[in-house]
Parts: C-alpha cells; sequence; structure tokens
C-alpha cells in the first residue's frame, strides 16, 4: 500500500492538471462560440455557391467541360484538415482514418495537402507524401487562402499533374457532434450533384408540380462553358473555406469535450485517492494507538 506521503503527492499532481484542463475548457468554450458564428455565417455564403452549380449542371444536361471529365494522371491531391495541436480526443485521429483506411487507395498516388501539423505527422509516419503544409492557414481562416490553394489545385489539375482533387475535414453538427467527411472536389460529378439537388429540391418540385409550373430554361450569358470556367473555380474555393470553418469549429468543440471529461476524471481520481489516503491516515492512528496501549501493559 503506498505511503501517505505518496498519495498526498499524486494527488496534488492530480488536482494541479486539473486546474489545467478547467482553464483549457473555458478557453475553447469561448473559441467555441466565436468560430461557430463565423462558420453560422460562411455556410449562407457556400449554401448559396453550391445552389447555384447544382442549378447549372442539372437543366444544361451533359457537357464537355475540363472540370466535370477525369484528369489523366492517376495521382490525387488530397487536402486534409486537421489541428496543430492535440488534445483534442479523437478529433484529428478520425479525420486522416479517412485516408489511411480507405478501401481503393494506394498511398504511392496521394498527394496530401496537410492544413494542421498533426495530420501532417501523421501521414509522415504512415509514409505519405505531403507536397504542401499550411500551418498557419487554419489558425485563422480567410477567405483569401482558400482562394490560393483553390488556384494551386487548379493548376495542377489542368496542366494533368492530377487526376482528381479530394478534400477530407470535420463538419460540424452542434457542439457535440462532429462528423468527419471526405469531399471529391475535381472533377465535378454532375450526376451525384444533381441528385442531391434532387433530394434538396423535392418539394420545392412538389409544389411546382401541383401548381402547373414548370422549371425554366436556362439561359447563359457568356456562354454555358465560359460560365462554368468563372463559377466552378468559386464553388471549389467555397467548399475549402467552408470546410474550414467548420473544421476550426469542431476543434474546439472536440477539445472543450475532451477537457470536460477529463476534467471529471480528474474529479474522480481526487475522490479515490482521498478515500486512500484516509484509510492510510486511519490506519497510521490505529497503529500508533496500538502500541501505545501495548507500551502501557509492558509498563504496568
Amino acid at each position: 500500500m503506498a505511503s501517505m506521503r505518496d498519495i498526498k503527492r499524486r494527488k496534488t499532481s492530480i488536482q494541479g492538471t486539473q486546474q489545467i484542463t478547467k482553464a483549457m475548457k473555458l478557453v475553447s468554450t469561448v473559441k467555441l462560440q466565436r468560430a461557430r458564428a463565423n462558420a453560422e455565417r460562411s455556410k449562407l455564403y457556400f449554401d448559396c455557391m453550391y445552389e447555384t452549380v447544382n442549378s447549372i449542371l442539372s437543366r444544361v444536361g451533359h457537357l464537355d467541360h475540363r472540370y466535370l471529365q477525369p484528369g489523366e494522371s492517376k495521382r490525387k491531391a488530397v487536402v486534409v484538415i486537421t489541428s496543430n495541436r492535440g488534445l483534442a480526443g479523437g478529433y484529428n485521429s478520425n479525420v486522416t482514418k479517412l485516408i489511411t483506411r480507405h478501401e481503393t487507395w494506394q498511398k504511392e498516388d496521394l498527394d496530401i495537402y496537410s492544413l494542421g501539423n498533426k495530420g501532417k505527422d501523421a501521414f509522415v509516419r504512415h509514409g505519405y507524401t505531403v507536397r504542401e503544409n499550411l500551418p498557419e492557414v487554419i489558425e485563422e481562416p480567410i477567405y483569401a487562402d482558400a482562394m490560393l490553394l483553390a488556384k494551386r489545385l487548379l493548376e495542377s489539375f489542368e496542366k494533368g499533374e492530377i487526376g482528381e482533387i479530394y478534400l477530407a475535414y470535420t463538419s460540424f453538427k452542434n457542439t457535440v457532434v462532429h462528423e468527419p467527411k471526405l469531399l471529391k472536389l475535381l472533377p465535378v460529378d454532375a450526376e451525384a450533384v444533381k441528385a442531391d439537388g434532387g433530394e434538396r429540391s423535392s418539394a420545392d418540385k412538389g409544389d411546382a408540380v401541383k401548381s402547373g409550373k414548370a422549371e425554366a430554361i436556362m439561359n447563359f450569358e457568356p456562354e454555358d462553358v465560359e460560365a462554368l470556367d468563372m463559377i466552378i473555380p468559386k464553388y471549389i474555393t467555397s467548399l475549402i473555406y467552408g470546410a474550414m470553418m467548420e473544421a476550426v469549429a469542431s476543434e474546439n468543440g472536440a477539445r472543450m469535450q475532451a477537457m470536460d471529461n477529463a476534467t471529471s476524471n480528474a474529479e474522480e481520481m481526487i475522490s479515490d485517492l482521498t478515500l486512500k489516503y484516509n484509510r492510510a491516515r486511519q490506519g497510521s492512528i490505529t497503529q500508533e494507538l496500538t502500541e501505545i496501549i501495548a507500551g502501557a501493559d509492558a509498563l504496568g
């Protein structure tokens, strides 16, 4: 059995750790409120852009456009958004597992664009090619950073250096629910977008049928191909920026949960150590009384 001094020392150490986890939880809570507000504001723009591309692809039919056709290269560029710090539960590992445990992908065919040091460290450890690491981008996400990254990716796609572009991030549902997602950015899957758009707008279509109104034919000015040349890069940029904003909110939510759990665990450990300390103290006092009584009896 541990001595009273050892138990007291360990209890003091855990109490110090508990104070740190409480402080980190408070910091994460404040950051979460700000990140959540930013994510909600950016979502309006993302939804508008999504509906615009959805509307175009659902009405123009098949187009022979470079952004809608797979590239010649077999290499895939994957933008992975993680954090620069740990102590966030499974936040970072859940995103990296989307790539490392993908059933059909080979690590030799992937170029990783990491937004966050934790993701970079994990992929280097697993032997993946990390083409770029941009840890500063995820600290304070801004639209300009997403635009520059999207521009580099599109240039590589047009040059034939990569054939597909993917985005891995953590979607923010609410404070306690964060879902890792893997999205295909290029080539744009027109059929998938149409299907998703059909599901989203089924109620509107039903209302249109009931009212006898038909969907209007879409006319482009300039031509449809030129319109896609302008719209799709903005669409890709908005997806990356929206993912960055949601990832930051998810990171702080995950860290807040992790620190709350750590604080609760520390409280349980302190209670257990307090009980052990009292038992050890009681045993020590009993032993001293026994020795005093035994000594008195010997003298008498």
